[in-house]
């Protein structure tokens, strides 16, 4: 493994730079290794884990639904112990095992474009994977008003200890809120919607519901997130949940108050607010690229960047899951492969 000193490592041009070392960054680099392409992976992190080592120390990795193995290497999970400390060890070995070139901790702050490819800090490549999540780019909307109590997104939750005695509101309809409101002792829970909860996903409406996050890409239109798409499932998680009395879904306020939160005229008091309201894809590294198109998404073919042929966004809209970015990984090599290889040959044929 390659670490970065200060943030400063020597110019090298390499065929491509993969950004980030999560799901789908590290199975992207499995398969530029499988493809004999020179490539480098840079993470922001300090350690091995993607956005896993930073989830909350409660989350057991018992609770998980499911992690997918990364390519050429089986995941078997122990019974016990913090799906934070687990799935880092995991990625951890993984990157041990292949010899992955991952620099860290590097932040890339720009890609650039050159007339043979990018320039990302000190390097230069034929071809980027972007494969940064989300994790880094928690969302919290706007709603009137100012709230007096702690506040936090679930980015930053670390465990029900911290809210002893205390009565909170957990805002949001995802996977995240679940977890939250199965930790809780009280919890009052508000989402736009109404949730809907499955009992079975079937592999078919599993690719229905890929189909309408890829056309909403396709479009060039922000992604929406699976879950907002699938709906939540009766995992451990939510049965937990209920069994606190935790999964009463109430509709959201109309403002914020000091002391708490108003629906028309009705108040109720609160403690803390968890904003469970879910991540942005964390891209603003790829700004001088202008790569936004008119619906305010980034037009994509498959992984492929339609401005950018030679860039390509993994785990991002309908490959964000953790089986969906091994696909994506995959994908993306085939693709870059075929189209470096084009190149080289071009090349040749002018030179001779």
């Amino acid at each position: 493994m390659i670490r970065a000193r200060g943030g400063v490592v020597p110019a090298v041009d390499t065929d491509v730079v993969v950004i980030g070392a999560g799901q789908a960054g590290l199975s992207a680099a499995y398969w530029l290794r499988r493809r004999g392409l020179s490539f480098v992976v840079l993470d922001a992190a300090s350690g091995a884990g993607g956005a896993w080592q930073h989830r909350s120390p409660s989350l057991s990795v018992a609770a998980l639904h499911r992690i997918f193995d990364l390519p050429g290497y089986p995941f078997t999970p122990p019974s016990s112990g913090s799906a934070a400390s687990v799935v880092s060890s995991y990625f951890r070995s993984y990157e041990a095992l292949y010899a992955l070139p991952v620099v860290r901790p590097f932040r890339v702050e720009s890609v650039l474009r050159l007339s043979s490819g990018f320039q990302v800090g000190p390097y230069t490549a034929s071809g980027v994977i972007n494969a940064t999540g989300t994790w880094t780019a928690p969302y919290v909307p706007f709603y009137p008003g100012s709230f007096a109590g702690r506040q936090l997104h679930y980015a930053d939750y670390r465990g029900p200890e911290e809210f002893a005695g205390q009565r909170v509101l957990v805002v949001g309809g995802g996977a995240s809120a679940i977890h939250v409101l199965a930790e809780l002792p009280s919890a009052h829970w508000v989402t736009r919607s109404e949730p809907v909860f499955h009992s079975d996903f079937t592999e078919e409406y599993g690719r229905e519901v890929v189909a309408q996050v890829a056309a909403r890409v396709s479009a060039g239109l922000p992604p929406r997130s699976v879950v907002s798409v699938t709906g939540l499932g009766w995992t451990d998680l939510a049965r937990a949940a209920q069994a606190r009395g935790n999964l009463e879904r109430h509709p959201m306020f109309d403002r914020l108050v000091p002391g708490g939160a108003m629906w028309g005229s009705r108040f109720e008091p609160f403690d803390a607010i968890v904003w469970a309201t879910g991540f942005r894809a964390a891209l603003s590294h790829l700004a001088p690229l202008h790569l936004r198109e008119p619906g305010g998404g980034i037009r994509m073919e498959g992984t492929r960047v339609v401005r950018e042929p030679r860039l390509h966004l993994v785990g991002y809209g309908p490959s964000a899951s953790t089986v969906g970015a091994n696909r994506a990984g995959r994908a993306a090599v085939h693709e870059l492969a075929g189209l470096l290889r084009t190149d080289d040959a071009f090349r040749e044929f002018a030179v001779c």
